[in-house]
């Protein structure tokens, strides 16, 4: 059976991408997880691996060309199978049983008429998401798109003519300032990366209500134990005190699955996974890519996968998995000589673990003055899914952790 490939939902506010290069041509056999094409979001340019096997088809979206998300981009079939004769021309949405996921995990779906079932709502994923968390009922609003598909513009009328919910008020992120520029001052455009981190930091702050609970971790341990485990490995593996980091929270969230879950509304999502997310910061600005399945790698394997990350983080070739299905994040900012900071909740994770660097202080330890290795960490959590007596927990066990570092090996 045919195959619609759409363009994916990679990131909490992707609102379109753009196919910078096709890796296959029509008439070529693409197999299941091979990389057919490159995507350009606001923030990187992401492999995009084909979730079915067979044959390219059709390309429908022209490299270099903006599509929104959802939209048909390419239909993969059988060998033998001929091009459905049902498909939406160039510059309509799929149809609503392809509509864009919002994750990698699945980013096709059968060939389907276009018109919609009985009872059946038809609306772009972003409609349907901004729906959800306004607790806004679809079937109660009026469509303007193809078919008469609610988009987010629906909603957004929607919403600014009910009285149950006031309309969303302008930030200073999504308007230019008004007032006219003084003398001597100058205009710089930002970048699409800039635009994009300044939507999702206003939509995160806005939309989840952050606190925050902090604690000292003795580093000493690990750092012996780090010195102890870069002794035995070539210069190119050794482990970073942010790999420490990474294995010590993937552990963590294993015993508080609720730091690894998504607010949806009226439940919580519980991920199976521990995909752990690093901040890295790029020429352009910073983005959040992550390495998925933390629970079931070692330490080491943890550090070969941080470095491989960053590297092509930095060289655009990230794959859309690591883009769009990080469950929790860690901002780093020791390199920096950053003693302590608060990290904003990066959507829609329920909470994002803020570190500063490793520092000589004194201690007292058993009534005794002595010198240990500090790091202060801070995390930031969503009120809506967890409380502070949690946090502390979830915190704590980090901590502990970290200071008895042995326990990252086993």
């Amino acid at each position: 059976m045919a195959t619609t490939v759409v363009m994916p939902q990679m990131g909490y506010d992707m609102r379109e991408g753009t196919v910078v290069k096709w890796r296959k041509r029509e008439g070529e056999p693409v197999a299941r997880g091979e990389v057919i094409a490159d995507i350009q979001t606001d923030k990187a340019t992401v492999e995009f691996e084909a979730y079915a096997a067979g044959i390219l088809r059709k390309i429908v979206a022209q490299e270099g060309v903006p599509v929104p998300v959802g939209q048909l981009i390419a239909v993969i079939t059988a060998p033998d199978e001929p091009l459905p004769a049902n498909l939406p021309s160039p510059g309509t949405p799929a149809p609503a049983a392809a509509a864009a996921p919002t994750s990698a995990a699945a980013v096709s779906a059968p060939v389907a008429p276009q018109a919609a079932s009985a009872g059946e709502v038809r609306a772009s994923p972003i409609a349907r998401r901004i729906a959800r968390e306004r607790g806004i009922d679809l079937t109660t609003v009026t469509g303007t798109g193809p078919g008469g598909r609610i988009v987010e513009k629906d909603v957004e009328d929607f919403t600014a003519a009910s009285s149950a919910a006031p309309p969303r008020q302008a930030s200073a992120a999504d308007q230019p300032a008004a007032a006219p520029m003084p003398v001597g001052a100058q205009r710089v455009e930002l970048s699409r990366m800039r635009q994009a981190i300044a939507r999702v930091t206003v939509d995160s702050k806005r939309e989840a209500p952050h606190f925050y609970v902090s604690a000292d971790i003795d580093m000493t341990r690990a750092m012996s134990l780090r010195r102890d485990i870069n002794e035995h490995l070539a210069a190119e593996r050794r482990v970073s005190v942010n790999d420490f980091i990474i294995k010590a929270c993937a552990i963590a969230l294993g015993r508080h699955a609720k730091f690894n879950a998504f607010f949806r509304g009226d439940h919580l999502q519980m991920n199976a996974d521990i995909n752990i997310g690093i901040a890295i910061a790029l020429p352009a600005g910073l983005m959040v890519p992550g390495i998925n399945a933390c629970q079931s790698k070692s330490l080491v394997q943890i550090a070969d996968a941080s470095k491989d990350l960053v590297a092509r983080a930095n060289s655009g070739a990230l794959r859309n998995d690591e883009y769009s299905n990080t469950t929790f994040s860690i901002s780093n900012l020791g390199p920096f000589d950053v003693d302590s900071f608060a990290a904003i909740i990066f959507p829609p994770h329920a909470a994002v673990l803020a570190v500063g660097r490793v520092k000589e202080q004194p201690v007292v330890r058993e009534g005794q003055l002595a010198v240990a290795q500090i790091m202060k960490a801070t995390l930031s959590v969503d009120h809506r899914v967890a409380d502070g007596a949690e946090a502390a927990q979830f915190l704590v066990e980090i901590r502990k952790l970290l200071e008895t570092p042995l326990s990252l090996l086993a």
